[in-house]
Protein backbone atom coordinates (compact mmCIF):
# COMPACT_ATOMS: atom_id res chain seq x y z
CA UNK A 1 0.00 0.00 0.00
CA UNK A 2 1.25 3.41 -0.72
CA UNK A 3 2.17 5.56 2.01
CA UNK A 4 -0.44 8.25 2.99
CA UNK A 5 0.52 12.10 2.29
CA UNK A 6 -0.01 14.63 5.11
CA UNK A 7 -0.68 17.86 4.09
CA UNK A 8 -0.99 21.35 6.36
CA UNK A 9 -2.38 24.97 5.91
CA UNK A 10 -1.64 27.27 8.05
CA UNK A 11 -2.07 31.15 8.10
CA UNK A 12 -2.94 33.87 10.58
CA UNK A 13 -7.09 34.68 10.35
CA UNK A 14 -8.37 35.53 7.63
CA UNK A 15 -5.88 34.26 5.19
CA UNK A 16 -8.82 32.00 3.69
CA UNK A 17 -7.13 27.91 5.21
CA UNK A 18 -10.53 26.27 5.11
CA UNK A 19 -11.79 27.53 1.70
CA UNK A 20 -8.14 26.20 -0.03
CA UNK A 21 -8.39 23.13 2.49
CA UNK A 22 -11.34 22.12 1.03
CA UNK A 23 -10.78 22.80 -3.01
CA UNK A 24 -7.05 21.02 -2.40
CA UNK A 25 -8.97 18.36 -1.16
CA UNK A 26 -11.35 18.42 -4.02
CA UNK A 27 -8.27 18.67 -6.74
CA UNK A 28 -6.79 15.57 -4.71
CA UNK A 29 -10.16 13.30 -4.75
CA UNK A 30 -10.53 14.56 -8.47
CA UNK A 31 -6.69 12.76 -9.38
CA UNK A 32 -8.24 9.60 -7.37
CA UNK A 33 -6.80 9.31 -4.25
CA UNK A 34 -8.47 9.17 -0.96
CA UNK A 35 -9.04 12.20 0.58
CA UNK A 36 -9.13 12.82 4.53
CA UNK A 37 -10.15 16.69 5.63
CA UNK A 38 -9.93 17.81 9.05
CA UNK A 39 -9.33 21.00 11.02
CA UNK A 40 -8.09 21.78 14.62
CA UNK A 41 -9.35 22.23 17.03
CA UNK A 42 -11.53 19.33 16.69
CA UNK A 43 -15.02 18.68 17.26
CA UNK A 44 -13.75 16.09 19.98
CA UNK A 45 -14.70 17.22 23.95
CA UNK A 46 -10.86 18.99 23.90
CA UNK A 47 -11.26 21.42 20.49
CA UNK A 48 -14.86 22.12 21.57
CA UNK A 49 -13.89 23.46 24.72
CA UNK A 50 -10.89 25.65 23.28
CA UNK A 51 -13.43 27.15 20.12
CA UNK A 52 -16.17 27.71 22.92
CA UNK A 53 -13.35 29.59 24.82
CA UNK A 54 -12.68 31.70 21.80
CA UNK A 55 -16.73 33.26 22.71
CA UNK A 56 -16.83 33.24 26.42
CA UNK A 57 -13.41 34.21 27.40
CA UNK A 58 -10.22 32.99 26.56
CA UNK A 59 -8.76 30.35 29.18
CA UNK A 60 -5.76 30.49 31.18
CA UNK A 61 -2.57 30.28 29.19
CA UNK A 62 -1.85 27.16 30.47
CA UNK A 63 -4.67 25.17 30.63
CA UNK A 64 -5.14 26.36 26.65
CA UNK A 65 -2.16 25.14 25.66
CA UNK A 66 -2.96 21.48 27.50
CA UNK A 67 -6.23 21.44 26.48
CA UNK A 68 -4.83 22.14 22.35
CA UNK A 69 -2.49 18.93 23.33
CA UNK A 70 -4.83 16.95 24.39
CA UNK A 71 -7.38 17.75 21.60
CA UNK A 72 -4.40 16.69 18.76
CA UNK A 73 -3.35 13.46 20.70
CA UNK A 74 -6.37 12.24 20.43
CA UNK A 75 -6.78 13.39 16.64
CA UNK A 76 -3.33 12.20 15.78
CA UNK A 77 -4.49 8.36 17.61
CA UNK A 78 -7.49 8.42 15.64
CA UNK A 79 -7.63 10.03 12.58
CA UNK A 80 -4.50 11.46 11.77
CA UNK A 81 -2.45 8.24 12.55
CA UNK A 82 -4.61 5.43 10.78
CA UNK A 83 -5.09 7.66 7.57
CA UNK A 84 -1.86 8.21 6.83
CA UNK A 85 -1.23 4.33 7.59
CA UNK A 86 -4.26 3.42 5.02
CA UNK A 87 -2.41 5.22 2.34
CA UNK A 88 -4.66 8.68 2.39
CA UNK A 89 -4.20 11.75 1.39
CA UNK A 90 -4.74 13.69 5.38
CA UNK A 91 -5.27 17.64 4.59
CA UNK A 92 -5.47 20.01 7.54
CA UNK A 93 -6.50 23.01 8.37
CA UNK A 94 -4.22 23.64 11.10
CA UNK A 95 -1.69 22.02 13.37
CA UNK A 96 0.63 22.57 16.09
CA UNK A 97 2.19 25.32 14.10
CA UNK A 98 -1.05 27.43 14.85
CA UNK A 99 -0.40 26.19 18.87
CA UNK A 100 3.39 27.43 18.15
CA UNK A 101 1.82 30.74 17.00
CA UNK A 102 -1.31 31.28 18.95
CA UNK A 103 0.33 30.61 22.01
CA UNK A 104 3.58 31.80 21.15
CA UNK A 105 2.04 35.19 21.10
CA UNK A 106 1.09 34.21 24.61
CA UNK A 107 4.21 34.13 25.84
CA UNK A 108 4.97 30.22 25.65
CA UNK A 109 8.26 30.09 23.89
CA UNK A 110 7.16 28.44 20.32
CA UNK A 111 10.29 26.23 20.11
CA UNK A 112 9.64 24.11 23.34
CA UNK A 113 6.05 23.98 21.96
CA UNK A 114 6.94 22.28 18.92
CA UNK A 115 9.26 20.31 21.00
CA UNK A 116 5.79 18.92 22.92
CA UNK A 117 4.05 18.46 19.84
CA UNK A 118 6.68 16.53 17.77
CA UNK A 119 7.44 13.73 20.47
CA UNK A 120 3.79 12.28 19.85
CA UNK A 121 2.57 13.84 16.31
CA UNK A 122 4.27 13.07 13.01
CA UNK A 123 5.24 15.82 11.26
CA UNK A 124 3.61 16.83 7.64
CA UNK A 125 5.00 16.38 4.35
CA UNK A 126 4.17 19.13 3.09
CA UNK A 127 3.08 22.87 5.07
CA UNK A 128 1.71 25.46 3.27
CA UNK A 129 1.35 28.56 5.20
CA UNK A 130 -1.18 31.14 3.40
CA UNK A 131 0.38 34.82 3.87
CA UNK A 132 -1.68 37.92 4.00
CA UNK A 133 -0.54 41.50 5.49
CA UNK A 134 -2.42 41.44 9.08
CA UNK A 135 -4.49 45.04 7.73
CA UNK A 136 -5.95 42.46 4.90
CA UNK A 137 -6.86 39.63 7.30
CA UNK A 138 -8.33 41.61 9.68
CA UNK A 139 -10.30 43.37 6.41
CA UNK A 140 -11.35 39.78 5.93
CA UNK A 141 -12.58 38.83 9.11
CA UNK A 142 -15.01 41.85 9.22
CA UNK A 143 -16.23 41.34 5.69
CA UNK A 144 -17.37 37.88 7.02
CA UNK A 145 -19.52 39.35 9.39
CA UNK A 146 -17.23 38.36 12.38
CA UNK A 147 -16.03 40.31 14.43
CA UNK A 148 -12.45 39.86 15.38
CA UNK A 149 -12.33 37.69 18.54
CA UNK A 150 -9.16 37.70 21.40
CA UNK A 151 -7.74 34.91 18.81
CA UNK A 152 -7.74 37.09 16.16
CA UNK A 153 -6.77 41.32 17.47
CA UNK A 154 -4.31 42.76 15.34
CA UNK A 155 -1.04 43.11 17.63
CA UNK A 156 -1.51 39.04 18.43
CA UNK A 157 -2.32 38.67 14.60
CA UNK A 158 1.65 40.54 14.33
CA UNK A 159 3.27 38.51 16.85
CA UNK A 160 1.47 35.14 15.05
CA UNK A 161 2.75 36.18 11.64
CA UNK A 162 6.21 37.03 12.52
CA UNK A 163 5.53 33.53 14.58
CA UNK A 164 4.82 31.27 10.72
CA UNK A 165 7.68 32.91 8.88
CA UNK A 166 10.11 32.14 10.90
CA UNK A 167 9.63 28.60 9.70
CA UNK A 168 10.44 29.40 6.19
CA UNK A 169 13.67 27.98 4.86
CA UNK A 170 12.94 24.82 6.25
CA UNK A 171 12.92 21.81 3.38
CA UNK A 172 9.13 21.16 3.94
CA UNK A 173 7.92 25.04 4.54
CA UNK A 174 6.09 26.60 1.32
CA UNK A 175 5.01 30.11 1.92
CA UNK A 176 1.52 30.91 -0.67
CA UNK A 177 0.55 34.50 -1.32
CA UNK A 178 -2.94 34.73 -0.06
CA UNK A 179 -3.79 38.18 -1.88
CA UNK A 180 -6.33 37.47 -4.62
CA UNK A 181 -9.26 35.50 -5.69
CA UNK A 182 -9.79 32.13 -4.53
CA UNK A 183 -8.63 30.58 -8.00
CA UNK A 184 -5.53 32.26 -7.74
CA UNK A 185 -4.59 31.02 -4.53
CA UNK A 186 -5.76 28.02 -4.94
CA UNK A 187 -3.62 27.67 -8.21
CA UNK A 188 -0.89 28.97 -6.03
CA UNK A 189 -1.58 26.04 -3.65
CA UNK A 190 -1.38 23.76 -6.27
CA UNK A 191 1.74 24.68 -7.90
CA UNK A 192 3.58 24.98 -4.84
CA UNK A 193 1.90 21.21 -4.18
CA UNK A 194 3.28 20.23 -7.44
CA UNK A 195 6.39 21.62 -7.21
CA UNK A 196 7.25 19.91 -4.06
CA UNK A 197 6.73 16.31 -6.07
CA UNK A 198 3.56 15.00 -4.68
Amino acid sequence: MSRGLFIVIEGIDGTGKSTQAARLSEWFRERGREVVLSREPTAGPWGRKVRESAATGRLSPEDELEYFLNDRRQHVDELIGPSLAAGKVVILDRYYFSTMAYQGARGFDPLEIRRKNEAFAPRPDLLLILDLEVDAALERIGARGDTANEFEQRENLERCREIFMSLCGEGFVRVVDSQGTLDEVAQRIRDAVEASGF
